[in-house]
């Protein structure tokens, strides 16, 4: 009963400060619960109105939001809505951690928000040929290499609705962030993919139900899609746009950023290859590169996933690049990944997306002080 007390002065408090981003949570920890803080606003609303002046808004205002939270917390208990409040065990510990975190959100589906592993997706809503085919060679290999990696959208169109269907066809769990209420889907044409997103990850919102899906809340969305996630990686975007806006929240709150690369002429990837120039993004090429860039593969994990079979064949094909650093260490021994840079005509980035690859395929392995050996 206390905790159903506490968790409707949550909703209320919620309501209550609706346009300030972390209002809410900053009030609950100052004050120490929901519950006092609530006490010291209906307080505050009452001196107010034995003033000489005194009017009852603040008061009406307060009962408004706290009936709303009543029927919100009814409608949630109903159609089998999760509500994460700040302070539960099942609150998204990645968003915690982020300033302008929401005291609420309400949840409807099965995955676990507080994964070992997650990325968020995002990209232009005129997701081209080339960003489609990137998305699904990329989560492919992602289901291959992570196999329990939680992807991370919006549901709209063009990059976040390829993204998490290709995250359900390799049966990777998927959320999608939603920027309304959950009484309904929007767009509309992607209420089949909401319905098969409940049984294979969740549909989430901060957006009490009846809100609409105005622009702002598109904007206020943008933050919990980078906050969920360890990392941010944008497919395609034009030089302006919603996933840039997401780029920048992500770096704000010290996440790794990544993009995609492609040509100058291309609209769609003029914003990519800009946030890459001024290294605000890592490029990457591949799912490799993701895995390198955030760490997540060891020497155990490698020899698990060449046992579990993604090694090709004892024999793999390689690249023209792969053979070029094979070659290499052929001649000079081991070398630590700077030495190979210098000595090939290969980016950084790419030796290092490259030498992953080759981990992955049994060919080199790193030694102590970041030292490639060739496997014989």
């Amino acid at each position: 009963m206390e905790r159903n007390i506490e968790l409707v002065n949550k909703l209320t408090l919620s309501r209550l400060t609706y346009f300030q981003q972390g209002g809410a949570t900053k009030e609950c920890e100052h004050f120490g619960s929901a519950t006092a803080a609530m006490e010291a606003r209906s307080d505050m609303a009452r001196a107010r109105l034995r003033g000489a002046n005194g009017s009852d808004s603040a008061l009406k205002a307060i009962e408004a939001a706290r009936q709303k939270a009543e029927e919100e917390l009814a409608f949630a208990e109903k159609a089998g809505i999760k509500v994460l409040a700040w302070g539960d065990a099942d609150y998204p510990q990645r968003l915690k951690g982020c300033d302008d975190a929401p005291l609420v959100l309400f949840s409807k589906g099965n995955a676990t928000l507080n994964v070992p592993r997650a990325v968020s997706i995002v990209g232009t809503r005129n997701c081209t040929q080339y960003g489609q085919d990137f998305i699904k060679k990329l989560v492919e290999e992602l289901s291959a290499m992570c196999p329990q990696l939680l992807i991370v959208s919006g549901l709209a169109y063009g990059v976040d609705i390829h993204a998490h269907r290709e995250a359900m066809d390799n049966k990777l769990p998927t959320v999608a962030v939603l920027a309304h209420g959950l009484d309904r889907i929007y767009p509309s044409l992607h209420r089949p993919d909401a319905v098969r997103m409940v049984e294979h990850g969740a549909l989430l919102t901060e957006y009490f139900t009846g809100t609409r899906p105005d622009k702002l809340n598109f904007l206020r969305r943008n933050r919990i899609v980078a906050g969920l996630t360890d990392a941010t990686v944008v497919i395609e975007s034009a030089s302006h746009g919603g996933a840039l806006a997401t780029a920048r929240i992500a770096k704000d709150y010290g996440r790794q950023v990544m993009a995609v690369p492609g040509r100058a002429t291309d609209t769609y990837s003029q914003g990519c290859n800009k946030i890459i120039r001024d290294r605000q993004a890592t490029l990457i090429t591949s799912a490799a590169d993701l895995m390198f860039i955030l760490q997540w593969a060891d020497e155990a994990q490698m020899a698990q996933k060449r046992k579990a079979g993604i090694e090709l064949s004892l024999f793999p094909d390689l690249t023209e690049e792969e053979q070029q650093l094979v070659n290499l260490l052929q001649t000079e021994g081991d070398l630590q990944l700077n030495s190979m840079t210098m000595k090939t005509s290969q980016p950084v980035n790419q030796v290092a997306a490259n030498l992953f690859s080759l981990e992955m395929k049994g060919v080199v392995r790193v030694l102590a002080g970041g030292i490639y050996h060739l496997i014989s």
